[in-house]
Formats: structure tokens, sequence, C-alpha cells
């Protein structure tokens, strides 16, 4: 049996599980359920596909919906790190997300994305733009904009940003130390605290960051973020590189996101076709403002 058989049952009743190989050795797994259009429900640090728990059932009466945990996130493979961690950019990641649709039987699709799963997004949009119908990104504004912009005010917050890309095995070994604990701080120190949390889901993110790898899987991931995704982002900008797909960003209005940085005009800069709003809530959208989300989103992607 599947290790999260259960959670999958009680948080996304009638999808099934899914692991998929996409790579040489490396696996995607994702619940799949639903009728209609595809979409593809990608996650953020430091949790799974269970963020989508809340929309899943809405979204699956219009769309066959896709929640696929990353590389080295959740039940996906965690290989180690290459020298350069490319592996672990988003171009890679947001290959390995191309080749789990296709694999599904699904050419083309929409994305919904939030936090770290929103730069794979970003970064799939734009090297597959021919499979990238629809496009929306949660809380985030573009990696080489938030680099580029970084302040005292938004270092503070987002500590774990420059914590995380410390060379291994320094930030692996702290988190190895109490994964449950790690998850409870990060999360829990956000605007909402814990409340918004299913104590289903928020085990699930407990669970997962314990397993083997993931711990390294997770630090890879912002380490290629300061890294070679930056080297390909100012690549995209020299050359004029810009997303083509109807872009819908959201955001939530208690967030470092809006705090510190104006997200539309961001992606106003990388993007030619761009809607988007703050939500009444904090960092994890789909989690704190499901509803105030699927208002939004439905219309967005019918």
């Amino acid at each position: 049996m599947f290790p999260n058989a259960a959670a999958t049952k009680a948080l996304f009743p009638g999808f099934e599980h899914r692991s998929i190989e996409v790579d040489d050795g490396v696996r995607i797994s994702a619940v799949v359920g639903g009728a209609g259009s595809p979409l593809l429900l990608l996650h953020g640090h430091p949790q799974t596909h269970a963020i989508w728990h809340r929309v899943a059932p809405a979204l699956a009466r219009r769309h066959t919906v896709v929640a696929a945990d990353l590389r080295g996130y959740g039940d996906s493979s965690k290989p180690a790190g290459a020298a350069d961690h490319a592996n672990y950019s988003k171009r890679v990641m947001a290959l390995d997300q191309r080749g789990l649709m296709r694999e599904l039987g699904f050419e083309q699709f929409d994305v919904l994305a939030h936090d770290r799963g929103a730069r794979v997004a970003h970064r799939l949009a734009l090297d597959h733009a021919e499979a990238v119908r629809r496009l929306v990104l949660l809380d985030i504004a573009p990696t080489l904009a938030m680099y580029e912009q970084t302040t005292q005010a938004f270092a503070r917050t987002y500590w774990h940003w420059f914590f995380l890309i410390q060379p291994a095995p320094l930030p692996e070994r702290l988190i190895e130390a109490d994964p449950a604990a790690y998850v409870r701080d990060v999360m829990g120190r956000r605007s909402a605290g814990l409340a918004p949390f299913d104590p289903r889901a928020l085990a699930e993110y407990q669970r997962c960051l314990a397993l083997p790898g993931a711990a390294h899987g997770l630090c890879e991931d912002y380490r290629a973020s300061a890294g070679i995704d930056l080297e390909h982002d100012r690549a995209d900008r020299d050359a004029g590189r810009l997303l083509q797909q109807p872009l819908l960003a959201l955001w939530g209005e208690q967030g470092v996101v809006h705090r510190c940085f104006r997200p539309l005009d961001e992606w106003r800069r990388v993007a030619r076709n761009v809607d988007g709003e703050a939500l009444p809530c904090g960092h994890y959208i789909a989690e704190e403002a499901p509803e105030q989300l699927l208002a939004r989103v439905l219309p967005f992607l019918s």
C-alpha cells in the first residue's frame, strides 16, 4: 500500500494515487481525480500536494486535477544534489512535471501553483509554452526580482531562504534533528499561525519531511534558486523572453510578498498578459482562504 493511502483517502476522496517515472530513476508522486480539462497543482515549502485538499473537490468538478509532489518533496524521488545543484533547478523540476502530465496523457494543461511550486510553474510555462495554457501563481514575485530587491525586512521574515542555501550538510543536519518542529516553526510563525491547517494535512507535511533525503531535497531546491535558477532567469531577461500565457497572480495581503514587493508590477515585467490582486489572508492561500481562491480561479480557468 502506498505510504499515504489513508491520508489520500481522507483528504482527497475519490482521487487515486499515481507514481510515475519521469527521468532515469526519478519518480513523481501525485493524486489524480475529477473530469474535464487537465489542471496541474504544485505545492510549496515545506509542504506536499496535501495543501490543495480544501479546493481540490471544487476544482475536480470541472477539471481533471493532478496534484503532484515536487522532486525532493512529499513521496516523489529525492536524488542527491549535483555539485552545481542543476538537478534541482526549476528547469529540471519543470521537466519532471511536463513528463508527469505527458505520461498521464495530457499534452496541454493549466497550472495552479503555490510558493516553490509557482517558481517551477513559471519555468514550466517559459520552457514548455506549447504545453501550458493558463497559469495561476500564488504568493510569489519572480525569483530574480525577490533576490535582487532583498531588504532587511525581507531577509528577517524569509530567513529560511538564506539558511537553506548554506552548504551541506549543515541545514540538513539541523532539519533532520526534528523535522516535525521545523514544519511547525516555519509554518506556524506566518501571519495566521497553525490555526488554518487541518491536522491530517499537517501530519502529512511532517511525515514527508522526515523521509530519508527530504531535508536534502528541500535544501537543494533553494540552493538551485540562489544559483543556477538566477542564471536561467537573467538569460531570459537579457533575451527578452516573456510568458505568453494568461497569468493570474494572487497573494496574501497579510504576507511578506505584499509588504515587501509590488507583485503585479514585477509579473508585468516578465509576462504579457497579467491580472491579479491580494486576497484577505496570509501566505498559505489554499488553506487559509479556499473560497476566495476558488472565486478567482474558477472563472479564470473556465
